[in-house]
């Protein structure tokens, strides 16, 4: 176990650390020994980011760096670090500089986007009785009802966040097409991978939810970065 990297994994919106439980468990089953998994604020990329930094900051070691959906974004932004090895993008936003996942959303509409629904305090929401067809749908029943309930919403602001200096210029990256996204166009996907010329791209036949629905074939790749990166 000691010679692998640790892994950091990345939430994103309408989603917790325990969205990467899967995974967790199928990495650990391999030798990881060092996992980590961020809990973001989901307010601001400057605030995600940084609590992502510090997650980092409290490894001795070797990282690999793995975000999921917005969490492509903050890692984007927080993996520059100098102990970060190598990016793991799992049907993520990689936006370059003076990008934002909304900009970048709003260039090719993802299918559920009708499905978020903003509150009174400035949060936006995936419709409960949406989520399972919005973010989900390779999931059961009973395990999107229960992403639906514990959904964490992000501040609608946190949507136009620009990207100051994107850590995939420097690093080696992987990334994770999921060709039945409904949160993230697909073809968007392929095109923030295609610009950063990634070590690999694998495509899923899967939903926004590919790190529950896809976790050995999530593993896989995280292995296979690990591995060459680390």
């Amino acid at each position: 176990m000691a010679d692998k990297p640790a892994v950091v994994l990345v939430h994103g919106f309408w989603g917790g650390a325990a969205h990467w439980g899967k995974v967790i468990l199928e990495l650990r089953n391999r030798g990881y020994g060092s996992l980590y998994a961020v809990e973001n604020p989901l307010t601001s990329l400057a605030e995600d980011a940084e609590r992502t930094r510090k997650m980092v900051n409290q490894v001795d070691g070797p990282v690999v760096l793995v975000g999921h959906s917005y969490g492509g974004a903050v890692i984007t932004e927080a993996g520059d670090l100098p102990n970060v090895v190598g990016l793991v993008y799992v049907a993520a936003f990689a936006p370059d500089a003076g990008e934002s996942p909304g900009g970048i959303s709003q260039e090719l509409p993802p299918a559920a986007f009708e499905n978020l629904a903003p509150d009174s305090d400035g949060y936006l929401w995936i419709k409960q009785d949406k989520f399972h067809w919005s973010f989900g749908q390779d999931l059961s029943d009973d395990e999107a009802l229960v992403m639906a309930v514990t959904q964490k919403a992000p501040l609608a602001s946190t949507f136009g966040d620009n990207i100051t200096a994107p850590a995939w210029k420097k690093k080696p990256v992987w990334y994770q097409v999921s060709t039945d996204d409904r949160m993230i166009h697909p073809d968007n996907e392929r095109k923030m991978a295609a610009r950063m010329s990634p070590r690999k791209t694998i495509e899923l036949a899967a939903s926004h939810a590919s790190l529950a629905s896809h976790p050995r074939d999530i593993s896989d790749l995280i292995d296979e970065a690990a591995a060459e990166a680390g």
